[in-house]
């Protein structure tokens, strides 16, 4: 399945074999991106050069066979059997059609079997800039008075609000999935890695409150202090003091509890000891 992508790029996708599963999973091109917890997955990031002089720059994501828990969860949430690349497709799509900003899936392929798919991949677009993880504690620091980081502000949190109020959640909102771009003076928010994001049909205020208390955590702390209030206003635009408060408290609890396992971790790691 190829969807939304211009001819020049149809062109090169179909010449690397990149338009079905035996294709993508031959492909041998790329440079690969490791990450601990990859599990069956894989991850490449990939070049085409098409016919008319430019270059894309995609991203390949190939699944081998997973275990028959992984898809049976996934079928329980999503009301119906699909592989792990066509459960990534099917919600890029939802996200993008409620207005969220994020990458295009232009294909996807998937091998059947009963459960879910023997093997599955995804193609998708890049989207511009760069992880907040990496650069919005300095862009922070570059913007202290000019209103640039509460723009920013406000636009993550209608970003976020966009797709909670389409009843969705993401179940990794971390900064590391959000994306800034610069141009000409004005930025951009971009969400990224969709795998995981699916409409919860029970305790939405729980899952809701898991994906702030996951951007919170993992935000950096000078802007924690001064700007998160207003995030949280923005992003509970019409809501009372008391469901502001309800929100801050449950959220600041999840974090709290995130802490302490981090901790626990680093403990049971045998972390560095002071010299």
């Amino acid at each position: 399945m190829i969807e939304g992508a211009p001819p020049s790029l149809l062109d090169a996708i179909r010449r690397e074999r990149l338009d079905t599963v035996e294709g993508a999973f031959a492909f041998v091109g790329g440079s690969d991106l490791d990450k601990p917890g990859l599990g069956h997955r894989r991850r490449t990031r990939v070049e085409l050069a098409d016919g008319e002089g430019g270059v894309h720059l995609l991203y390949l994501k190939r699944y081998a066979r997973e275990p028959i828990a992984a898809a049976l969860r996934r079928w329980w949430r999503h009301g119906r059997r699909r592989s792990a690349a066509r459960t990534e497709f099917d919600n890029i799509r939802a996200a993008r059609a409620v207005g969220v900003a994020t990458m295009e899936a232009v294909a996807c392929g998937e091998e059947p079997c009963p459960i879910g798919a023997k093997r599955s991949y995804l193609l998708v677009t890049a989207v511009p800039g760069e992880a907040m993880e990496r650069c919005f504690e300095a862009f922070v620091e570059a913007h202290p008075a000019d209103g640039q980081v509460e723009a920013v502000t406000r636009q993550l949190a209608r970003l976020v609000r966009t797709l909670h109020d389409s009843g969705h959640v993401h179940r990794d909102l971390y900064c590391s999935h959000v994306f800034l771009a610069e141009s000409d003076g004005r930025v951009r928010l971009y969400l990224i890695d969709l795998a995981r994001m699916f409409a919860p049909r029970l305790r939405r205020f729980r899952w809701f409150v898991k994906d702030l208390a996951q951007l919170k955590y993992s935000m950096p702390a000078s802007w924690m202090k001064q700007h998160w209030p207003a995030f949280l206003s923005e992003y509970l635009v019409g809501v009372g003091p008391g469901g502001v408060r309800r929100f801050g408290r449950a959220i600041d609890r999840k974090v709290l509890r995130m802490r302490r396992r981090a901790d626990r971790k680093r403990r049971g790691s045998g972390g560095s000891q002071p010299a």
